[in-house]
Order: C-alpha cells, then structure tokens, then sequence
C-alpha cells in the first residue's frame, strides 16, 4: 500500500502511519519541515504532500516538487513490515517510550524514531551519556574510550555513541565488555549495517541493547546525515565525552550540538603532539570539562553525592613522621655525613630536640651514626631523593 492508498478514515495519516510517510519525505533535522508538523499538524502536512497543489511556507517551487515525489512514492506499511521483519519498531513523539529530552531539539526534533532492541529507550536514556570520538583513532584513545565505558556501564550508565569504526566501536566494546547496556544511533536505516566492517558489533548491540535511528528501513546514510544524527546523539544523553578529535572532526558537531542545548561536554586530554588530539584540547580551553575516568563524568552528570575519589599520590612510610622529625631528616646532608649542630640548624630547632629525633630515625631505620655525624642510610637517601624531585 502506498501513502496515497492510506484511508484517512483510519487516523493513521495523522497518526503513526503519517510520521512513517514523513520519515521517507523529511530529512533528518530539517527545520522547517518540523515547523511545518508543529504548525499544521501530521495529517494535514501529509495531506498536503500527496495533493501536490501549493507548497507549504518556506519550501520553493522545485524543493516541493521533490518532496512531493517522495511522499507519493511512501509505503509506510512496507516500512513497517521491514522493520518488524529485523525486530525494530516505531516511536513517535508522545509515546511512553519516547525520550522527552529530544523535544529540547524544538523544530530540529526526529519526526519519529526506529527503535531496535528490547530495552525501552526512554528509560535507557534518562541515565546515559555519549562516548564518541575519530575514527582513525590511536591504541591510546581505543583504549581510553573502551576503559572509560567499561566504567560507566559497570556503575549502571548507558553508552550511547554512533556505531562507527574507531572510538565509537571502541566504547560500544567497552560497554558490553563490562556486561551493561549500550545504544548505537545510526545515520541508515536500522536493519542496515554500517559500517559494514561493524557487522558483528552492531548486531551483538541489536541483541544486547538498542540501536537507534531517524532514517526508515533500508536508507543509506551520508556525509550530511553522520552530522544530523550527532545532534540525537547529543540530546538524548546527559552529556558528551570527547576521546580523540582533529580540528575538523565530525565527532565535534555532537559537542556543539551538546552545548547548545545546556548538556555536560566533556573532553579526555592526549598528547600535545597527537593531531588526533588537537580538537579535544581545542574543547578543553573553552567550556569543556577535562576528564580522565568514568568516575570524573558521573561527578559532573551524576546525581548530588556521586563524587569522584580524591586524587592523592601513595602514602610513604616518612610521611607517617612527626612533622618535627620530617625536619630534621629534610635537613641532613644528601650526599655526606652532618654535624648535628649542622643538623639543627636546617631543621630550625635545638641541639638537643635534632639529637633526640635523630636516634628516633635511627631505630626506624633513616639514618646511621658516622662518629659524631649523621648520614642518611641508602634506602633514606632514595626516598628523601624521590621527595626532593618528584616527576
């Protein structure tokens, strides 16, 4: 059957059935086509697509023609048919499973969503973040991308990312690795695989989580649609981590979609002479958050108390001294032995006071009597070493 055999009598032109023909009409993100459905409603637009008489505002002669072809060739059951056929269905806006953050979107906001999986998305979503990155992505950053994942999902957070190769599938792993829960939000129909090299994760994602996408059945993405997509991406989730980016990397339009929007973006640092690294740090000067583990993004996306551990280095045992005893070992010689008169002096206190914290080190093992001086034992002289000039 195609849209214009669709009765209206049934309501499906201005229900679900009319979003499915506008998914086949209305590219994803096209504003104007979702100001045309929030201004004259589904059934009217489709209406007015399949009359093909005056094109609705905004559109010009020879774009309305082009979309009225579309939505005359529309099989919206055959859609349907074809996605039942690979286990997905059709979310529209309004349905309990439909994840409200995406109306922050406004005009921009998917017509509707072909959802594979049996996850329910919209509670999926409601603790999520994105993981995205380049695709030509260094062992450094598949391994920062897949770890960080791994600790998200372990801590009961969804990863969501694009599917690809590199970081994408990097975080994907991670998250199923660690045997929590994952979404892929693709640019094609979702019973297609792309890329195709991803076969085997995306349909272990289809069978373990979600994959998610704008475009009906068996369309193909392109440049422009990868781009549209990070925007789902973007507002679906709580916030946004970067892990390897150029300055020109797509995985960047799913940060400044993010910050449009009020979401968390956050970015992993890399080495300053990595070009895969050069649009992160880019981020990292203006309002991203720089971050390091899955603990440091559930801080910030997190709820109130969901803090991360406080970094300190290891606790040696000199530290456990008493801080007048830490003085009097700073103040021996590194490389000789000292008088204890020396001693005192750089430890600012009396002859007396040095010589009774200097037989204090003694027993603990820290320094070792040379007649009347004092030296630092081996095992002293590296630790007080260590101290003296930390890496």
């Amino acid at each position: 059957m195609t849209a214009a055999d669709t009765s209206e009598g049934s309501g499906s032109v201005g229900g679900p059935l009319g979003r499915v023909v506008l998914c086949r009409v209305i590219e994803p993100g096209d504003e104007t086509g979702g100001r045309w459905v929030r201004e004259f409603g589904v059934r009217e637009v489709v209406r007015r697509l399949l009359a093909g008489g005056e094109p609705l505002p905004g559109a010009s002669g020879a774009r309305w023609a082009g979309l009225v072809a579309r939505a005359r060739r529309a099989e919206p059951e055959r859609d349907l048919a074809l996605a039942h056929a690979v286990g997905a269905r059709f979310v529209n806006p309004g349905d309990p499973e439909w994840p409200s953050q995406l109306d922050d979107l406004k005009d921009a906001r998917p017509i509707g969503l072909w959802v594979r999986g049996r996850p329910d998305l919209r509670m999926w979503a409601l603790r999520s973040v994105a993981v995205v990155g380049a695709r030509a992505c260094t062992d450094y950053g598949a391994h920062v991308a897949a770890t960080l994942s791994a600790g998200l999902a372990e801590h009961g957070w969804v990863v969501v990312s694009g599917g690809a190769y590199g970081i994408d599938g990097a975080a994907h792993r991670g998250a199923l690795a660690a045997h929590g829960a994952t979404v892929a939000v693709l640019a094609c129909g979702v019973d297609r695989v792309y890329p195709p090299g991803n076969a085997a994760l995306i349909d272990r994602i289809a069978e373990q989580g979600l994959i998610v996408g704008e475009l009906p059945p068996g369309d193909h993405p392109t440049p422009s649609r990868f781009i549209l997509r990070n925007r789902v991406i973007a507002a679906l989730t709580r916030g946004t981590v970067v892990v390897e980016a150029a300055c020109r990397s797509g995985s960047l339009a799913t940060v400044r979609a993010a910050q449009r929007l009020g979401r968390f973006t956050m970015g992993v640092p890399g080495p300053v002479t990595s070009g895969c690294s050069a649009g992160v740090h880019e981020l990292l000067r203006g309002e991203a958050v720089l971050v390091t583990d899955a603990a440091e993004v559930i801080e910030l996306v997190g709820g109130m108390g969901e803090l991360a551990p406080v970094r300190r280095g290891p606790v040696l045992p000199r530290d456990l001294l008493e801080p007048a005893a830490q003085a009097v070992l700073a103040a021996l010689p590194g490389n000789r032995a000292g008088p204890v008169r020396e001693i005192a002096l750089g430890a600012v206190t009396s002859r007396d006071e040095a010589i009774a914290r200097l037989y204090e080190l003694r027993a603990l093992g820290y320094v070792e009597r040379h007649g009347d001086d004092w030296k630092l034992t081996r095992q002293a002289m590296t630790s007080v070493r260590s101290t003296r000039d930390p890496c």
